[in-house]
């Protein structure tokens, strides 16, 4: 699978979400595409990173944009950790890495001086025409939905 190349049409991708559902990204042509990717779910900057995009969620909505998290953990997880927080998007299981790896966000990190490999927050914005418009990588979580919303409304200009 390649990976994601500024604008550049993105390599389509299918995988299982909440909510019972398939994700297939082709599908998703004609809305903008915010894929948010973060390490583990019901962590302190994970929450806070959900709630950001779920406050903004309504604003980017009107700006056709589809929010989608990804990170590794089970459906079963992202099922507790969605209803808990009450977010309005879907999440996305991969359990496997093919997604993680796509984008490479999958990168060694350091924690308490061990080493580990770890998905490093990141975020990718694909525009309606399928094509990478936007990434953010090493996100710290502060601002960053706001940014992402001021990158989706400028592709609406």
């Amino acid at each position: 699978m390649s990976r994601p190349v500024m604008n550049r049409v993105v390599a389509n991708f299918s995988a299982a979400a909440t909510g019972n559902k398939t994700i297939q990204l082709k599908e998703l042509r004609g809305q903008n595409v915010i894929l948010y990717f973060y390490p583990k779910d019901s962590t302190p900057g994970c929450t806070l990173e959900g709630q950001n995009f779920a406050r903004l969620h309504a604003k980017l909505r009107r700006q056709r944009a589809v929010v989608l998290g990804v990170s590794r953990d089970s459906l079963a997880s992202h099922e507790k950790f969605k209803a808990r927080q009450g977010f309005p998007f879907d999440l996305i299981s991969d359990a496997d890495e093919k997604l993680c790896r796509q984008f490479n966000v999958i990168q060694e990190k350091t924690l308490y001086g061990r080493k580990f490999m770890g998905v490093v927050r990141s975020t990718f914005l694909i525009g309606a025409d399928g094509k990478l418009r936007a990434e953010w990588r090493n996100v710290k979580v502060k601002g960053h939905a706001e940014q992402v919303l001021e990158a989706v409304q400028a592709l609406q200009q």
